[in-house]
């Protein structure tokens, strides 16, 4: 694989040149994510409601509750900050060295690969939660605003979250109506009257919902899941391809592009690479965790005080792009914090590492749960409680803080990693390291 429009001297990063707070700060995420994502993988539209499966009582209520708390949407806030990060950098560094518009050819062919992978990735991975397409599709817009000063990339970031807050306002305005209306089906069913037809709209948004909650379509369901590959890839394909329309256009705007910008906007101003005083990362600390997770607590306890009902979700919704930018800060400061400090240093190598092959082990996460929750495998799709998934999780977590830093004493990349810089680079680049032979007295 060669090409003659790039220098050799454009080249991937090398490691010495890596940043480690960030590749820490994206090992953490890495591993924090599957604390929400492990729901996808093994319960039925369980992610926001607990009461749909997987257990809503005892140790149930507190996982959902904790990781509603401090991980939803967090995890996926800074993967989206560190990615705008990590493209700004990527461009920077090309054209520092003087890649001109080849820098732009190589951006732009690195994020139709991750356009490709992503693809793959939802479809034949089987996870309608895949995110790398969605990534790619924001990395393009990203690229004009890339130079701007951090102060009008946030007010670009808070113009698009508001955009969010509102169009969540409209939701729940829209709910609140469906909810009304329900309650006055129900006050005419004892008299088996007939439903006007102002109401029949409301009904059948109404009986979606309850469907998601319905015992025999949610076990139709799981055993479906629990089938062989190709018969889960046709059940999983038409999730994925709602995901990539509807979620696109209602989200990602405001949900990714919007942390992008914040995430090149604050490594400008030095946060990112720990190497600011510390007293700025306790005060994001304070601040996010202050106002974020009050935001959330308020959402959380709501549902509860309401019995996980319809409109109660629609409620909390309404705020939770505003907790989540908050606890995001607060845990940005947080994991600075632990960057700066002087313990766990063998943890933090092992965390860069997983880091470093955050793609790889990305694929990974969705590889091994293609095993434990199709029948593929072991089959185990909505036989487990919320609580008891948490094990996979710690699993996989030991398994990658182990294997990662093991890789990459051999390997300049992950697999993934190495694959995206040739395809980008249209180059062959070295993935084993070279063999140096221990000196002799």
């Amino acid at each position: 694989m060669e090409s003659l429009a790039i220098d050799s001297s454009y080249r991937p990063t090398k490691t010495l040149e890596r940043i480690q707070s960030l590749d820490i700060m994206r090992g953490l995420v890495l591993l924090g994510i599957l604390i929400i994502n492990i729901n996808g993988f093994g319960l039925y539209e369980s992610y926001s409601d607990p009461t749909v499966a997987g257990g809503y009582t005892g140790l149930n209520r507190i996982t959902w509750y904790v990781a509603s708390l401090f991980f939803e949407g967090t995890m996926r806030a800074l993967f989206s900050l560190l990615f705008g990060v990590g493209m700004y950098i990527f461009l920077e560094r090309l054209e520092s060295k003087g890649a001109g518009i080849g820098a732009a050819d190589i951006y732009f062919r690195r994020l139709i690969w991750l356009l490709i992978m992503g693809i793959f990735h939802g479809y034949l991975f089987l996870w309608p939660g895949e995110i790398l397409f969605d990534y790619a599709i924001m990395g393009f817009l990203v690229f004009p605003f890339r130079n701007l000063l951090p102060k009008k990339l946030f007010l670009i970031a808070g113009f698009l979250i508001a955009i969010g807050l509102i169009w969540s306002y409209f939701d729940y305005r829209g709910a609140a109506h469906v909810w009304e209306n329900h309650l006055k089906i129900e006050q005419l069913k004892p008299d088996n009257q007939l439903i006007p037809d102002e109401l029949k709209g409301s009904k059948e948004t109404y009986q979606r919902y309850l469907d998601k909650h319905n015992p025999e379509k949610i076990q139709e369901y799981n055993e479906a899941h629990n089938k062989g590959y190709f018969q889960v890839l046709g059940l999983l394909a038409p999730e994925n391809m709602e995901g990539e329309m509807y979620f696109f256009y209602r989200y990602n705007v405001w949900d990714i592009l919007s942390m992008m910008l914040i995430g090149i906007g604050i490594f400008k101003m030095g946060i990112l690479s720990a190497e600011k005083n510390s007293k700025i990362y306790v005060l994001l600390v304070v601040i996010g965790y202050a106002v974020g997770l009050t935001i959330n607590y308020l959402e959380l306890n709501n549902i509860l005080k309401n019995n996980f009902s319809y409109i109660s979700f629609a409620e909390s919704n309404i705020t939770y792009d505003l907790g989540r930018l908050f606890v995001t800060m607060g845990h940005v400061g947080a994991i600075m914090l632990f960057c700066q400090s002087p313990w766990f240093q063998s943890l933090k190598r092992s965390i860069a590492a997983v880091g470093q092959m955050a793609l790889t082990n990305y694929f990974m996460h969705s590889a091994i749960c293609i095993v434990l929750f199709t029948g593929t495998g072991f089959g185990l799709f909505g036989k487990l409680q919320r609580y008891e998934l948490l094990y996979i999780v710690l699993g996989i977590w030991i398994l990658q803080l182990i294997v990662s830093p093991i890789w990459l004493k051999f390997f300049y990349y992950g697999p993934l990693e190495w694959a995206w810089r040739c395809l980008s680079y249209q180059k062959m680049f070295p993935l084993k390291k070279p063999h140096f032979p221990l000196a002799t007295a």
